[in-house]
């Protein structure tokens, strides 16, 4: 199963994950960074494993992220 994973400390707060998939995906009211809902958190990467419905989706928020910080393995 494919996972998502947001490097969050490196995030700008574009919001364009959320913009395209706002079912995965809020923007912090404290920091204004994006955070990935119901994910685990490790060594502050945040990791989310995807069904099918999500991956097609995830996989353009993947190409349309301005610094490249949400990788799909």
């Amino acid at each position: 199963m494919p996972k998502i994973i947001h490097y969050r400390d490196k995030c700008i707060g574009c919001g364009v994950c959320f913009e395209m998939q706002p079912e995965l995906w809020r923007m912090s009211k404290k920091d204004g960074k994006a955070t990935l809902l119901h994910a685990v958190v490790k060594k502050n990467i945040h990791i989310l494993p995807l069904n099918n419905s999500f991956e097609i989706t995830g996989r353009e928020v993947v190409k349309a992220c301005p610094v490249n910080i949400i990788k799909i393995q």
